[in-house]
């Protein structure tokens, strides 16, 4: 195939970026789209010219790095799919695609397709800890009863990847969806109870504090999650938030 790409080019967060175009002929599409940008900088390094800075660690769909805007849309057309699982089959013979970084006050851009997203990890830094006794004689994890319902919701909530697409996707560039992902995996497991309602009231402050915006409960979050998080867990969210902030207010 021979494609345009229109590729979001900016040196570093204080510099102003640019889009930039190139030519690439003769891409595969068998080809991975992170396979087909390391084929574009090879290009651009034997041309004697920057190469494009995005953002891979496993390529396998798990790690949530290699977050791009791909023609307006998170990680690209198909569904379901991060960058790295995305292939070039996706596209036709002759199509312009336009790569730019997620679009976030919480997201600087580092450099071209590379943003800052260590706020997601902040976010998660003040949710604390669980409290597990390690001493003596420690129950099982097999021995706590956990209904199954619960466990597979902890277990879907747990996918997230926090890769930021749920962000990106939101034009308020919300954080709800990953915030309550985080929250539910724990709310729904007895392991989870005992921190329960400082968690949750750190995290949402937290990420107030980062400069997410609010939920325009749109669902555009889930619509272009590859994982699937689903919007229960917000509504999880605003339980949890609303009756630790009452139970707060007792005090």
């Amino acid at each position: 195939m021979k494609l345009t790409l229109k590729v979001w080019r900016q040196k570093d967060s204080k510099a102003k970026g640019q889009i930039e175009s190139y030519q690439l002929d003769d891409v595969s599409s068998h080809m991975s789209f992170l396979e087909m940008m390391d084929v574009l900088n090879e290009k651009l390094i034997s041309e004697g010219k920057e190469p494009v800075a995005f953002d891979h660690d496993c390529r396998e769909g798990i790690c949530g790095m290699c977050s791009m805007y791909i023609n307006g849309q998170p990680h690209g057309p198909d569904s379901g799919t991060t960058t790295c699982q995305l292939h070039m089959r996706s596209f036709k013979d002759g199509d312009t695609i336009y790569i730019e970084p997620w679009r976030s006050a919480a997201f600087p851009v580092v450099k071209d397709l590379v943003v800052d997203r260590s706020s997601f990890e902040r976010i998660q830094q003040a949710g604390g800890f669980i409290s597990v006794n390690t001493s003596g004689n420690t129950q099982d994890a097999n021995a706590i009863p956990v209904p199954k319902a619960d466990a597979d919701k902890a277990f879907d909530a747990a996918t997230c990847i926090g890769c930021g697409a749920c962000v990106a996707a939101c034009k308020n560039a919300s954080a709800m969806l990953f915030v309550s992902a985080k929250v539910s995996q724990f709310a729904l497991l007895p392991q989870g109870k005992i921190e329960a309602k400082d968690r949750v009231q750190n995290m949402v402050a937290q990420m107030d504090k980062e400069g997410f915006g609010a939920c325009t409960n749109t669902g555009a979050c889930e619509a272009e999650c590859p994982k699937g998080i689903s919007l229960e867990n917000i509504a999880r969210l605003n339980r949890e938030y609303i009756a630790a902030s009452l139970t707060s207010d007792e005090h």
